[in-house]
């Protein structure tokens, strides 16, 4: 641990807070790498299309909060042109652009002092080749915004996790318990490690994420929380569709627990996920669970096309579970190609006694 006394973030009253709480910025990780030094091809449309994609969702955000663009010394000049003046940048070198994964998971305590997590980034398993740079961003962030850092065993991305803010904490097995991240540990551990490091006090454990999810199935894709006792979920209601199975079974895993706080069973949103599409022969993993709460709006993913159905239909969805918030739709095109799409590309810093 960094700066922790040997002590872990639940014993010392930290928690991992709701993402819809009070907000001191966001960080975005800019496009630097070209898929030539990787096992799996990464922006097929060429990089310069990614960047254009990732400075409209840092435009959009910068709109409502602070946004932090981390981006190697080199490109400093270019992040300014093309995402404006609003957007700051902090140079730092990174391997890749999917800041939720390697970043920090920040926390909270009833003073209102905010620490971090460090998780062990392995790249989703070790799937791609180079990530020394992105493993050091959460002890770079640590010193430069003076937050405490708390080093996990476990191997895990952000995407991973989601949190009501009271002691809630849902994932994937296929994300963390499947494959070379955490083969160490029994799936008892892995719970007991996710709520000593986030403040948990219960682990909603849903099987699977979407089909094909190059992440293994991230929970961000899949289901997130609203506020507490409010999940919402990707819906799938073609039977031929693989991702059917899928919900259908994470649906029967969210109606067997309750909220913590009222004792009663969640309220379940259902948002139609988009028709299957593929790009350059690969699946894509569209996603409207993929948005981003800011101070004041929520930036959503839309993919047009034969989309435009569910397009509307989830944006009016997630309107209507946040009245008080404007929409705001994104193209998550450009994005979704290279195997994520907006909240991957972001991470939250709550609002507390930070710089």
């Amino acid at each position: 641990m960094f700066g922790t006394c040997g002590k872990t973030p639940r014993e010392l009253g930290y928690r991992m807070p709701g993402e819809w709480e009070k907000r001191r910025r966001t960080f975005m990780q800019w496009p630097v790498r070209d898929g030539k030094n990787s096992r799996t091809p990464l922006w097929p449309d060429g990089i310069e299309a990614a960047r254009k994609g990732y400075a409209n969702v840092a435009k959009a955000i910068a709109e409502f909060e602070e946004l932090v663009m981390i981006a190697p010394p080199e490109l400093l000049h270019e992040v300014k042109e093309m995402c404006g003046e609003k957007v700051e940048v902090l140079c730092l070198p990174i391997d890749d652009s999917w800041v939720r994964d390697n970043g920090p998971t920040f926390l909270l305590n009833d003073d209102q002092e905010v620490a971090a997590v460090k998780w062990r980034f392995t790249s989703y398993g070790e799937k791609y080749q180079t990530h020394y740079n992105d493993g050091k961003v959460p002890y770079h962030l640590g010193i430069f915004y003076d937050v405490p850092v708390f080093t996990s065993p476990l191997a895990l991305e952000g995407g991973g996790i989601h949190s009501d803010g009271q002691g809630t904490i849902l994932t994937t097995e296929s994300a963390l318990l499947t494959g070379s991240r955490n083969s160490r540990f029994t799936k008892e551990e892995v719970t007991n490690l996710l709520e000593e490091y986030l403040g948990g006090e219960q682990v909603i454990w849903l099987k699977s994420g979407l089909y094909g999810d190059l992440t293994d199935g991230h929970v961000d894709n899949t289901a997130c929380f609203v506020r507490p006792g409010v999940i919402i979920i990707q819906a799938c209601y073609d039977e031929k569709d693989p991702d059917y199975e899928i919900f259908q079974e994470n649906m029967k895993i969210l109606k067997e627990f309750k909220d913590r706080s009222s004792g009663l069973p969640f309220e379940i949103i259902e948002i139609e996920k988009p028709p299957i599409r593929y790009y350059d022969g690969q699946l894509l993993t569209l996603s409207y669970i993929n948005y981003l709460p800011v101070t004041g709006a929520v930036i959503v993913p839309t993919f047009g096309g034969d989309a435009e159905e569910t397009d509307k239909k989830a944006l009016e969805a997630i309107q209507k579970a946040y009245p008080d918030r404007k929409v705001v739709p994104i193209d998550g095109m450009p994005i979704i190609i290279g195997g994520g799409c907006v909240h991957c590309i972001t991470q939250q810093m709550p609002y507390g006694k930070s710089f």
